[in-house]
């Protein structure tokens, strides 16, 4: 019997239709202003925050909309961004900077689509706005951090020359490095190898045999360039590692960079990460030392005075073994107790000065030492926020052999600082400490005005085409049209389950075509119809060839633009992508309800093995 629908072709639609519809509906439903806390450095947060949270926000007047747990933080909704801003500045003075505080824009879908997986489509900036942040590179800390690392480097240097020398000091007042030396004669040697070693540096003979080393104009502006750009670079690895679609970083001005990150849900998570400034130190216990004394202290001119987590004094060689410049990989796991550990990675020059340290070392205790700068209330002389830098021993570990490219570190707190720090370490370390310095939603970068007209142009196509089909081609245009509204509840469903994809302006303008290559391929068959009716054919036959010899043109057309949607998303970039995601997914949706809903349908309707004189087309 012609134009009888089967069982699957039943299942395969009603399935498809209903996913699509029920992963469509939460873009129904609009986000919430909305608070998202997390506790700082990847510890847990209590849910006994909440009624001091509640109560300080009723004292200001604030109103909540809810405020609950939400996978591992703190969600606060407000009715609106005014409120939403105020309750920022009450939290973050209630709350100090033991948490993490950050605006969100939260989805109001339903629980039970939640608990399905079901969300919203993400959206680009143009078109929903995300979270900006404005980030301040902070220059003192990073040339400071370079004239510590000379007074490392000169060190070796003379060392390996076998060049005496009574001291070699940073002035991080004066950007220099100060070297003191036994003779006139090694001051020359001296002056003379490092100046071959390091010819951007600028070499001064000082009183009683001292060498000062200075930067010159070009490398001080080199070094300022390199911290900006590398930051950038690291930012970028940073955003990419917490998954982020289409996220805006560059730089402004001088010393500054701007990230905005488009429909962002883990607000909290993002700028923890965007805005730390962690590295870790491996330095060897000085075994030898008398802590008590060093806490008194007395500290060995070659050793420092660090704490622990417990607050336990431990005394560690100044001598840095290794830094977290070298550490390419690292994944956060758990050791044979359950407790969480990070597992880390070294380049090739990172591998073998690890183990040129640790092969006479084995027996002695190494630490990993945590270092990161945090903001103060305090400002210097050209109004910036001052950083103090922090360092914390997370853990000491007997070295039982020769270490290589990989090991790893233990005596974290919980999974998610483990978490935190690998992904810190594996998108590198910040060459300065950034501090955010304006964080706030961002509303469509193009205007709401574009965003009314793309959205008009879509309407308008639609109602467009509906009316065509309708007066064209009759009933059975209506069953078209059907077919082109169901194709646009899967290409929104499909679009909200495709992880990564984003609907930006320029997809709106991929689905206005969409609706036309829809359309179109009713169109032929349509037209394919009419022409075996007019040969003769019976209403059945015509129904039956006409789709099946419409197919082949439909399948031609289709899949010379889906290697073009390809194409573009291969070369593309940003906006030009988005377009190519939705007319990949829009080819593919069109073709199934154009082909397949539709024949469901006007089977349904004419089909059947039904005795039809006429058919309405």
């Amino acid at each position: 019997m012609l134009n009888q629908n089967s069982i699957w072709r039943y299942l395969l639609v009603s399935m498809v239709l209903l996913v699509s519809f029920i992963y469509a509906l939460p873009n129904l439903y609009p986000n919430d202003p909305s608070l998202q806390i997390n506790a700082s450095r990847g510890a847990e947060i209590s849910q006994d925050v909440i009624p001091s949270l509640q109560a300080e926000l009723t004292k200001k007047n604030i109103e909540l909309k809810s405020i609950a747990m939400d996978k591992g933080h703190i969600l606060a909704r407000f009715n609106n961004t005014e409120d939403q801003l105020k309750a920022r500045e009450a939290v973050e003075a209630l709350l100090g900077d033991k948490f993490v505080i950050a605006l969100n824009l939260a989805p109001a879908t339903p629980a039970w689509l939640d608990a399905i997986g079901a969300a919203p489509m993400k959206l680009g900036l143009d078109l929903r706005g995300g979270v900006h942040f404005m980030m301040e590179v902070d220059m003192k800390t990073a040339m400071d951090k370079n004239v510590n690392d000379l007074v490392q480097v000169y060190r070796v240097d003379l060392r390996t020359a076998k060049l005496r020398y009574r001291s070699v000091t940073a002035d991080l007042v004066g950007q220099k490095v100060n070297m003191s030396f036994r003779t006139a004669e090694d001051v020359t040697a001296a002056k003379a190898l490092l100046s071959k070693n390091d010819p951007d540096m600028e070499f001064k003979e000082t009183a009683d045999f001292g060498l000062q080393a200075g930067f010159s104009e070009a490398r001080l502006k080199a070094l300022r360039e390199d911290a900006v750009a590398q930051n950038i670079t690291i930012i970028r690895n940073r955003v990419n590692a917490i998954g982020v679609a289409e996220p805006l970083v560059q730089r402004q001005g001088a010393e500054r960079i701007v990230v905005q990150l488009p429909g962002i849900q883990d607000t909290a998570r993002a700028k923890e990460i965007l805005g730390a400034t962690a590295t870790l130190e491996f330095r060897l216990v000085d075994e030898n030392a008398d802590v008590q004394s060093a806490v008194a202290g007395r500290v060995p001119a070659s050793s420092q005075l660090f704490v622990d987590r417990s607050g336990r004094p431990v005394v560690l060689q100044k001598r840095v073994m290794l830094t977290g410049n070298h550490i390419v990989g690292a994944n956060s796991g758990f050791d044979e107790n359950g407790r969480p550990q990070v597992n880390i990675d070294l380049d090739a020059k990172g591998g073998s000065t690890i183990s040129e340290v640790t092969k006479n070392a084995i027996g002695k205790s190494m630490a990993t030492v945590f270092i990161e700068y945090k903001p103060t209330n305090k400002k210097d002389q050209n109004g910036k926020t001052i950083l103090e830098k922090k360092e914390e021993v997370v853990s000491v570990a007997t070295i039982q052999a020769r270490l290589g490219r990989s090991f790893r570190i233990t005596g974290l707190d919980a999974p998610g600082e483990a978490q935190n720090l690998a992904v810190l370490l594996r998108a590198g370390a910040l060459i300065a400490p950034i501090l955010i310095v304006e964080e706030r939603t961002v509303g469509p970068s193009l205007g709401q005005e574009n965003i009314d007209q793309g959205i008009n142009a879509i309407i308008w196509g639609m109602l467009t085409v509906v009316i065509f089909m309708t007066i064209y081609y009759k009933w059975v245009g209506v069953v078209a049209n059907l077919a082109l509204a169901s194709n646009v509840v899967v290409l929104i469903g499909v679009m909200s389950m495709v992880p990564g994809a984003t609907l930006t302006l320029p997809g709106l303008a991929g689905i206005v075509l969409t609706i036309g290559m829809a359309i179109d391929a009713n169109v032929l068959i349509n037209e394919r119809i009419r022409e075996e009716i007019s040969l003769g054919r019976s209403v059945q036959q015509a129904i039956h060839e006409g789709y099946d010899r419409a197919f082949a043109t439909i399948a031609d057309s289709n899949i010379t633009t889906f290697l073009v949607a390809l194409i573009l998303f291969g070369v593309g970039t940003g906006p030009v992508k988005g377009f190519a995601v939705i007319l990949a997914i829009g080819i593919i949706t069109s073709v199934f309800t154009a082909v397949t809903v539709s024949r469901v349908m006007v089977n349904m309707i004419w089909g059947n093995g039904r005795k039809i004189d006429k058919l309405p087309i």
